[in-house]
This record gives C-alpha cells, sequence and structure tokens, in this order.
C-alpha cells in the first residue's frame, strides 16, 4: 500500500503552483482534524483547517473572510473579484466531519491505494473542497474573469448547517454548485426531514391499582400502530419522479419509571422525510390529524405534539444556466450526458436555492461517507476539478 503523509498544515501551502493537484491538498485537509463538536463532545471543529484553507486562498490572490458567529466553529468566503460585467458563482463545501472513533485504521493518515485515498472526511466531503479550491484557483490563475468566484467552506454541515446559514446572511451569488460527493452525476433533487416529539399522557398509579392508573406506553402504542399505517399510506400515495415518497418511522422512545408503576408520560421522537410539495406545515397536519383521530377513538388518549428541527427538500431547475454549464462541460470530460440523480438525505442546497440562488450538486466517486472505511476515487477527483474549472470560467466570463 502507498502512503502519503502530508506536511504539518501550515501557510507553506503557498508555495504550491497555482494549479496544483486536487489529490494533495485533499492529502493536507484529511491531516487535519476538523470533527464536529456539536456530534462529538470535545471534537476539534473547523478553526485548524479554515486556518490552513485561509492560507491557502490567500496565497492564490483570494479575498478571504472568515466568518466565526460560533466562537471556534469558523466558516471562510473566499472571493476572486471579476472585472465586472459578469455573472457570480458559488462553490459551497463544508469543512467538518464525522467522528473518528469507528474508523478503520489511523483516519488522519491519507492512505493511497488502487487509485483511492481512504480517510476520515475523504469522501464526505474534504474531497469536494479539495477540487473546488484547485479548480478556482485554475480559473482565475492568469487573470480576473468577468464575474467574481465565491468559495464558502463552511463550518456545521454535519449537524445544524450554521456555517451556510451565517454566509448567506451576508454573501449571495447568481448560481452557486455544492461539491457533496455525487459519483460524478448531477444532482438536482433532495429530501428535506422534519423532526417531531409526541408526548403521550398518563397517570401514575400503583401497578395494583389499574383503576387509578392511565398507563401512558400503552396508549403510545396505539399511536405506534397509527405512525406504520401513515408510513404505508405515503408509500402507496404520490411519488417524486427522482425522489419517490416521503418516509416516517420512530426515532426514539422513553417512557415509565419502574415496574410497579403505571407511567404517566411516554415520548416519541419521530422523523419524516419530505419531498418537494411537503414541508414541516404539512407535516405537522398530518400528524395532527392522525393523534385527533386516536384521541377520539381510544378512551384516555392525550397528547401534546411538539415540532423540533425541520429542513426543507430542495429540487433545481433542470433548465437553470449554471445547470446547462456545469453538464455541458461534465459531458466534454466524461464522454457522455452525465447522469441525473436525487439523494435520500440533505444538504445545503436547500439553504441556498431559499436564499434565491439557484443551484446544483456535483461531486466526485467514492463510497463510506460516514463509514468504517472511507475513500475518493483519485481520478474522479481530478475530472471533478477539471470540469468544475471550465464551469467557473464559462460562467463567470
Amino acid at each position: 500500500m502507498l502512503r502519503e503523509t502530508p506536511s504539518t498544515p501550515s501557510t507553506s501551502a503557498a508555495v504550491d503552483p497555482p494549479d496544483s493537484d486536487p489529490g494533495r491538498l485533499l492529502a493536507r485537509l484529511i491531516f487535519i482534524d476538523s470533527v464536529n463538536p456539536d456530534l462529538v463532545p470535545g471534537g476539534a471543529g473547523e478553526a485548524v483547517i479554515a486556518d490552513f484553507c485561509g492560507a491557502w486562498l490567500a496565497a492564490r490572490g483570494f479575498e478571504v473572510h472568515r466568518l466565526e458567529k460560533r466562537p471556534g466553529r469558523p466558516s471562510l468566503v473566499a472571493i476572486a473579484r471579476g472585472s465586472g460585467g459578469g455573472r457570480t458563482l458559488m462553490l459551497n463545501g463544508h469543512l467538518d466531519t464525522v467522528g473518528l472513533a469507528d474508523h478503520d485504521g489511523d483516519p488522519l493518515d491519507p492512505r493511497i491505494h488502487d487509485g483511492r485515498m481512504y480517510g476520515r472526511g475523504s469522501f464526505d466531503m474534504k474531497g469536494g473542497v479539495a477540487a473546488m479550491m484547485v479548480a478556482a484557483a485554475r480559473a482565475t490563475a492568469h487573470g480576473p474573469l468577468r464575474g467574481d468566484v465565491v468559495l464558502a467552506c463552511v463550518a456545521d454541515e454535519e449537524y445544524g448547517s450554521s456555517g451556510t446559514e451565517d454566509v448567506l446572511e451576508s454573501f449571495t451569488a447568481d448560481a452557486a454548485i455544492v461539491t457533496e460527493p455525487s459519483h460524478l452525476e448531477v444532482t438536482l433533487a433532495h429530501k428535506g426531514f422534519a423532526w417531531f416529539d409526541v408526548e403521550i399522557e398518563g397517570r401514575a398509579a400503583h401497578g395494583s391499582r389499574p383503576e387509578l392508573g392511565i398507563d401512558a406506553i400503552a396508549r403510545a402504542g396505539h399511536f405506534l400502530v397509527a405512525l406504520e399505517e401513515l408510513g404505508q399510506r405515503l408509500a402507496t400515495g404520490p411519488a417524486h419522479p427522482l425522489l419517490g415518497t416521503g418516509t416516517v418511522h420512530a426515532s426514539l422512545i422513553r417512557g415509565g419509571e419502574e415496574a410497579s408503576t403505571y407511567p404517566a408520560h411516554c415520548r416519541i421522537t419521530l422523523e419524516r422525510r419530505t419531498v418537494p410539495g411537503e414541508n414541516a406545515d404539512t407535516v405537522e397536519q398530518e400528524l395532527t390529524d392522525v393523534l385527533d383521530h386516536l384521541a377520539a377513538t381510544v378512551p384516555d388518549f392525550r397528547c401534546r405534539l411538539t415540532r423540533g428541527l425541520h429542513r426543507d427538500p430542495f429540487e433545481a431547475d433542470p433548465e437553470a444556466p449554471i445547470v446547462r454549464t456545469l453538464a455541458r462541460h461534465a459531458e466534454e470530460t466524461l464522454g457522455h450526458p452525465p447522469v441525473v440523480r436525487a439523494e435520500p438525505y440533505w444538504t445545503d442546497c436547500a439553504l441556498l436555492d431559499r436564499a434565491g440562488i439557484p443551484c446544483l450538486l456535483f461531486g466526485a466517486d467514492g463510497e463510506g461517507a460516514h463509514a468504517a472505511t472511507e475513500y475518493v476515487d483519485l481520478a474522479s477527483l481530478d475530472r471533478l476539478t477539471g470540469i468544475l474549472a471550465a464551469t467557473i470560467t464559462d460562467f463567470c466570463s
């Protein structure tokens, strides 16, 4: 097995040529621990990797802005200013990763074998960050384009996406590309999600006094059956052409105090995955209808519904200029029209779209997001970088 051991990250990256190898840059990024501390208490966060990316980009003439609304959780916005009269393109990628504990081998040691680079974040998504940085440097190396090129290297995508939200408070663009991994396929839609808590209320009593108690857990069972029936109705209902139907499942259940007491409370946390046309409001009404029916048909059924974190689904316009531009350059590089796909998971595309920025998702090939073995295909990383560079030049000229 071949092994590359990158030097300790520092501003020495400035000595690299403007068209640095994205694989070499990726190795340096993997070497930097950037575990999201909201996922893993004590995680390193994005401060060190943001310093490294900022120095790398500043050395190539980018104007670097550091956003740090949450101390220790910075995002970067790096801009290559245009000469004027052109369109602005934003490339977005996240710097944080999931945890290191369950990774095979040393997760911060970038290893190369059979054309693949292994390490935490290689696929999700430091490969995409390296590609967009190198592509932007190549596209602007010989002078400014007419439009601005904006790189958003963001914090916290793996948990709450506070980084992209911070960026969008101060920066915008005419279009955007999120470089999450997509196997060099054009992703034009993804699902959203909504989390809800259902608190079922009973009445505590000694286990020997059933006439006094109301079993909250038993009544929660009625809701779980109804939730499963809702999932079956969704599965056979109208489907999105790329994403299929929405789904629902119970994620957590908590209830009871001890074996000899009727439980007074039972809380169920559920997740509803949504497709375009659905959102937290429609899901809340859907659940309210289920619970109202149970209240009318199940004796002593009382509950409270609480909305938690929710994110909208995303769907791009396939005729948007950025989609057509990237698809054309992808076809030239790949030798065939790129596959159009959708993803079941959520990404920052939805936030960009909500901010009025037409966008799509396009990234490298590989496997192992959040898994014990994670790698990116280095040939696909090179192709991605070339496609992004050509798209930047075309769109911003």
